[in-house]
């Protein structure tokens, strides 16, 4: 029996044949894996690679010699390794019995605990309370486990010591099982960080709910390395999250928001119906479906339906769904998105446009006090700057001049002219670079829809408004609404729409017209810039955009 062994590409392991095409890496362990396997067998013959002769030559009475010490070597390091092991496994087992023989019960002579939501027992220092949540975090450092509950208000650290840390139950414990627990409220020491300053030192507790370990562990499920598409067929498990459900808290506190304001302004709530069989903002992005034998659409706007209860209801507002069926996969557009609402009557152009400064200044700082959402953007957005008005007001054709002046072109490489649309990259590169919110207003009749009210000074632009804020882009966009049946049924042949099935919306004209207008806001939108996501799919709960529409 020969062997072979080569130091620069040979390897050690006892699965390597040791023929010249695979070698060992060296003569000890080439003798000792020939033990492992052959314990009777004569010593085999060992050739070394011999650079300087380019082949392989016997090896030396003294190499040799050497080279059985070093086997000898590795065969004691070998049963101590396996001695050693055999300890551990009888520890380990011996420490499961113990573990196995400890109960958890309840000690009855301590105080009632009173249930609490895990934001309102930070204040419960000295108490002993209970709560209940989900295992956020797991970690045992020696004969302490290491808990942090999560239940939806907030966090809390809890500690487990003694035969509670000890227990089969607590080692079993996994993320995501849900428990009960039952302890005094302690403050931290200085120098320590968690939730709420606190601690829940825990005395007794109860799983409601073992999630599952190995292959099915939550970890296993949602990996921060996922690929989106993965974390998005997730997106149950993925929500449970900080940044994500941190997000969903901060979108709580600006519908809120958005309320106050509107509250203060005296606007009206009503909910419009979201299947219709008007369009809004153009046939070419509507959903269409069979309503009892008559084709309708998931709304694209609320718009329409809000112009008619002007009369009835004064200035009004929603917050409804509204669907487009463009099949758009950048990262501002879902085909489902929340829609904030409003039309205000008896208004001017620019009392439009102070009334949507003041919209975003004041529900964005109502957002930033809220104790909740307010730190929670600090923390996913550090560097952002709440915005104040008045806003800078740039008009349609003085950015075209802009964007050439800069040397930014159209979609077709050339320069802008009037009458082009400013697509997403143009206006994003301007917004970044003028680095402050602007009102874009005045843009051309044919690149806006038909119910937009033309300037009476230059009747080629409408008074229409889109908002642009720094890294995000359009939030919001607005006009003044047409005021005139003529100029209305005007709209309607432009853009190829037969009114008839508008009689509703031209009655509004018929029946005592008023100068009116309105805007949309894209909660989304104004989401991803408030808590610096990249994409708007991460301000959605259960995001729906071309090709997405589960789970």
């Amino acid at each position: 029996m020969s062997l072979y062994i080569k130091d620069a590409t040979g390897v050690d392991e006892l699965s390597v044949a040791g023929t010249q095409e695979q070698p060992f890496k060296t003569p000890a362990y080439a003798l000792f894996a020939f033990q492992q396997q052959n314990a009777d067998a004569p010593e085999p013959k060992l050739y070394v690679f011999k650079a300087e002769d380019s082949e392989f030559l016997e090896i030396s009475a003294s190499a040799l010699k050497k080279a059985r010490k070093g086997c000898e070597g590795l065969k004691k390091k070998l049963i101590k390794q396996k001695e050693l092991e055999l300890k551990q496994q009888e520890q380990k087992l011996t420490k499961q019995m113990s573990a196995l023989q400890i109960s958890i019960e309840e000690d009855k002579s301590l105080p009632a605990a009173k249930s609490f939501k895990v934001a309102k027992v930070y204040e419960q220092v000295g108490e002993r309370v209970k709560v209940s949540g989900w295992i956020h975090r797991l970690r045992s450092n020696k004969k302490v486990v290491f808990v942090v509950l999560r239940d939806g208000t907030g966090f809390l650290q809890c500690v487990l010591t003694g035969d509670l840390a000890l227990a089969q139950q607590t080692v079993d414990l996994t993320l995501e099982s849900t428990v009960t627990l039952y302890g005094t409220i302690t403050k931290l020491p200085e120098g320590k960080n968690a939730a709420g300053g606190v601690e829940l030192v825990v005395d007794y507790y109860q799983v409601l709910g073992l999630a599952p370990s190995g292959d099915d562990a939550f970890t296993n499920k949602i990996a921060e390395d996922s690929d989106p598409s993965l974390l998005l067929d997730q997106r149950h498990l993925a929500l449970r999250g900080e940044a994500i459900s941190g997000v969903m808290k901060v979108r709580a506190a600006l519908l809120r928001a958005f309320r106050r304001f509107f509250e203060e302004e005296s606007l009206t709530e009503v909910t419009p119906p979201c299947m219709v069989q008007t369009q809004v903002e153009g046939g070419s992005t509507l959903f269409k479906l069979d309503y009892y034998g008559e084709e309708a659409y998931l709304t694209q706007s609320s718009q329409l339906y809000l112009e008619t209860c002007l009369p009835a209801l004064g200035d009004v507002y929603c917050v409804q769904e509204s669907f487009r069926a463009e099949k758009s996969h950048t990262r501002r557009h879902l085909s489902e998105y929340t829609h904030v609402e409003s039309e205000l009557a008896f208004i001017t152009f620019d009392d439009l446009l102070q009334h949507l400064e003041r919209l975003i200044s004041q529900s964005v700082k109502y957002v930033l006090e809220d104790p909740v959402a307010g730190p929670i953007i600090k923390q996913l957005n550090p560097d952002f700057v709440a915005p104040t008005g008045p806003f800078m007001r740039l008009e349609y054709k003085d950015a075209i001049t802009w964007l050439n002046e800069h040397g930014i072109k159209n979609e077709d490489g050339k320069d802008f002219k009037f009458g082009d649309d400013i697509a997403e990259a143009a206006e994003r590169k301007m917004t970044d670079t003028i680095g402050v919110p602007i009102l874009l207003i005045k843009f051309p009749v044919e690149i806006k829809s038909f119910y937009m009210k033309r300037c009476a000074d230059d009747p080629r632009v409408t008074e229409s408004v889109d908002v642009l804020m720094p890294t995000v882009g359009e939030i919001t966009g607005g006009s003044m609404r047409i005021t005139q049946i003529d100029e209305l049924m005007a709209g309607f042949k432009r853009e190829g729409i037969d009114p008839k099935a508008y009689y509703w919306f031209i009655d509004q004209r018929k029946y005592g017209t008023c100068e009116h207008g309105g805007y949309g806001l894209g909660t989304e939108r104004i989401l991803a810039w408030l808590c610096n996501r990249f994409t708007v799919r991460d301000c959605s709960l259960y995001p729906r955009f071309s090709g997405r529409c589960k789970p």
